[in-house]
């Protein structure tokens, strides 16, 4: 039998048996319900760490308690949570998996767009960011900001999880079929050849950065900038946090340490029966580090008519990159990151941004996040 990834009325049919509130947390909303993926919500307070760590058989909590110098208070207005420093935040919502059951989670868009480096850990359980069959146990989140100071809050939303039965990710054979089926990218309007694109056995397709036609062809964070607060839309001008860059020669070199705003030169869509996943720049293709989040609900830059017919097109990725630890040149077409596949157990009740409060990443392309106006021009 194949795997498969659970949608929003399966999701919702799990709340309070496989995934509940942590003890005192409110009960989980509506409004934390996507297409294939629960948004989880942040505790009333973090810790401040000395470092990072990976949990194993020890207390976690205990460990917590040896690195922590301080404690933050996430209720009220919230905090500022300085840039640099490594937190470790409970979250309100707890794991009961049976055991056909697995758990995987990512940072939501906003969360990479603002450069918070964010990663969950289980207490018991030696890696990041999964939660095996039938684990049972309250996920922490790790969270640093890495280019602003943040203010965060309780109930703020940086991760999500899925929830997944078996091996999801189609093969290559099948992700062909399904492109060959209904194209999942595009590229100047026009549906990409299958020849023209790397199919791989985890079920990914490469893809690349598009500089070229883009002014400014990508964003680099500011230093020392204002406190960026998370959980507003549209509340921070847009240059006081940002500096566009511009391709010379469909090019530009990357400076080590900086963290930059690109997108992707293809457009995508995620057609109702499939879900995917960003995969992180492989090494062997650059010095740098891209994509801290990487999860396309159903939906993603798909478009139908009101029959149900798909419509041509998709939405570009946006693309987080950070250089290593020298300057590193990319260019316009540059293999730039991979797009895995998963199959979902049926198309969900909403698509992704369908009916969504607030603003959603459907019609992005060099987008920043939402807590940043975009008026018109660089």
């Amino acid at each position: 039998m194949n795997g498969r990834i659970l949608v929003d009325h399966e999701i919702r049919a799990r709340l309070g048996v496989e995934v509940l509130p942590a003890e005192g947390a409110d009960p989980i909303a509506e409004a934390q319900i996507q297409p294939a993926s629960l948004d989880l919500r942040l505790g009333a307070r973090a810790f401040r760490l000395r470092a990072g760590f990976l949990p194993g058989k020890g207390s976690l909590k205990e460990r917590v308690e040896s690195l922590s110098t301080s404690t933050v208070d996430l209720t009220g207005e919230g905090a500022v949570l300085e840039r640099g420093v490594v937190y470790l935040i409970p979250l309100q919502e707890t794991l009961a998996l049976v055991p056909g059951t697995q758990a995987r989670f990512n940072p939501r868009s906003s969360t990479g767009r603002c450069d918070i480096f964010s990663r969950v850990l289980l207490p018991g359980h030696p890696r990041f960011d999964e939660a095996p069959p039938g684990y049972s146990g309250q996920p922490w989140l790790e969270v640093v900001p890495l280019s602003f100071p943040v203010r965060l809050g309780r109930g703020d939303r940086l991760c999500q999880l899925r929830l997944q039965e078996g091996q999801a990710a189609l093969s290559a054979s099948e992700l062909r079929a399904e492109h060959e089926a209904t194209p999942l990218c595009y590229r100047e309007g026009r549906a990409v050849p299958s020849d023209e694109l790397a199919f791989h056995e985890d079920g990914s397709i490469a893809l690349s950065l598009g500089l070229a036609g883009r002014h400014p062809a990508g964003w680099r964070a500011s230093l020392f900038t204002d406190v960026v607060d998370f959980a507003s839309e549209g509340r921070h001008e847009r240059g006081d946090f940002w500096q566009p860059v511009h391709a010379r020669d469909n090019a530009l070199i990357l400076e080590p340490g900086r963290f930059y705003i690109f997108a992707s030169r293809e457009e995508l869509r995620v057609p109702p029966h499939l879900a995917a996943e960003m995969l992180p720049v492989d090494p062997g293709l650059g010095e740098l580090r891209n994509n801290y989040a990487g999860f396309f609900d159903n939906g993603f830059g798909w478009r139908e008519a009101p029959d149900g017919t798909p419509l041509e097109g998709g939405t570009p990725a946006v693309l987080e990159v950070r250089a290593h630890d020298m300057p590193f040149l990319v260019e316009d077409g540059q293999i730039f990151f991979r797009l895995r596949y998963f199959r979902a157990s049926n198309r969900p009740h909403a698509l992704y941004g369908a009916g969504r409060p607030g603003g959603s990443y459907q019609h992005q392309d060099l987008t920043l996040a939402r807590a940043f106006s975009t008026p018109d021009g660089p």
